[in-house]
């Protein structure tokens, strides 16, 4: 039977967080499609963090070993991802888009014959088994929404957005871990192993916040962000800002959220101020909670806010502010 094959990636000795987001887009199109979900990691099998696989439960994870995948290599990922899909025989194969996996699924897909999809917000399925799903991808920093289908035979390979898929809460499982050990030999790796690439450092990592209050244009000068802060501060928040904002100066480019900045999936995401264009709107749309304020009661931030406050931000903020500080005491 098919099945839909998540590859993991461990980053700093964990399962990177958009590694479980993949895995909640993996699952989205395999209840679409009536098929299990198997994962696989490049670790031991005796490596504890296979216990920690969180989300719902899969039905096998393949630790891939071998002596030549202990430094990466974009040859040695490919050619093992390869050996372990003709292994499985996956009908789609679901990859986090990070820096890594834009190293070597090229490789892979050109190995394998195929296409990759990558970069992808949205899985749309179709009632039939005979309807290919879609896959969006945005074009033009988020101003158009392009739909692919993969009408081929073999496998179809895609690579996920950071924020696009809330990644699943987790669930005890009683999932199998198999050894795969795929067969890997010197004169293949033609890449000399190096430093793991590392984005520019940065004092605030907005995608790890687990609330954001974030400011627009609608603060209409930076005398004003202290009102905001302290909304943050009283909410145990970051303060995170629209482009516009952290143009200005008013606030560090590290805070900014949107298509030229960071990509963030919070559970609650406060828009201050902000009116949603599509270039902020695709950096925060996978936040689990979006409330949203602002005094335009036709702003697009509220087509995609689960709660909208229509008012002047300079009331509303000052007596939410007091009211968190009242509820903590």
């Amino acid at each position: 039977m098919s099945s839909v094959l998540v590859i993991l990636e461990i980053k700093d000795r964990i399962i990177s967080r958009i590694s479980w987001e993949a895995m909640a887009a993996a699952h989205t199109l395999a209840e679409g499609r009536g098929l299990p979900v198997d994962i696989a990691v490049v670790t031991s099998p005796t490596n504890p963090i296979l216990a920690k696989i969180q989300g719902k439960p899969p039905r096998t994870i393949y630790a891939v070993d071998h002596k030549l995948l202990h430094a990466y290599t974009s040859d040695g990922y490919a050619e093992a991802c390869a050996q372990l899909i003709a292994h499985v025989k996956p009908a789609y194969v679901i990859l986090p888009h990070t820096y890594q996996v834009r190293d070597f699924a090229p490789r892979l897909a050109t190995r394998l014959k195929q296409v990759l999809i990558s970069d992808v917000t949205g899985i749309e399925t179709h009632a039939g088994a005979s309807v290919a799903p879609t896959f969006i991808r945005q074009l033009l920093q988020g101003k158009l929404n392009a739909r692919y289908s993969h009408t081929g035979t073999g496998v179809c390979l895609l690579s996920i957005q950071a924020g696009a898929f809330r990644a699943d809460a987790p669930e005890a499982s009683a999932t199998t871990v198999e050894p795969f050990l795929p067969k890997l030999e010197a004169a293949q790796i033609r890449i000399q192993p190096g430093e793991p690439f590392r984005a520019s450092a940065q004092t605030v990592d907005l995608g790890s916040a687990t609330i954001l209050v974030s400011v627009g244009r609608g603060i209409k000068e930076e005398a004003n962000l202290p009102i905001v802060q302290e909304l943050a501060t009283a909410l145990g928040a970051e303060l995170a800002a629209s482009r516009p904002i952290c143009d200005a100066g008013w606030l560090p480019m590290e805070r900014q959220v949107g298509s030229s900045g960071q990509t963030v999936a919070p559970k609650v995401y406060l828009a201050v101020g902000i009116s949603g264009a599509i270039q902020h709107l695709v950096g925060m749309k996978g936040s689990q909670c979006i409330v949203a304020i602002n005094k335009d009661e036709n702003a697009p931030i509220f087509e995609v806010a689960d709660y909208g406050i229509v008012g002047d931000l300079f009331e509303v903020v000052p007596a939410l502010t007091a009211a968190v500080r009242k509820v903590k005491g």
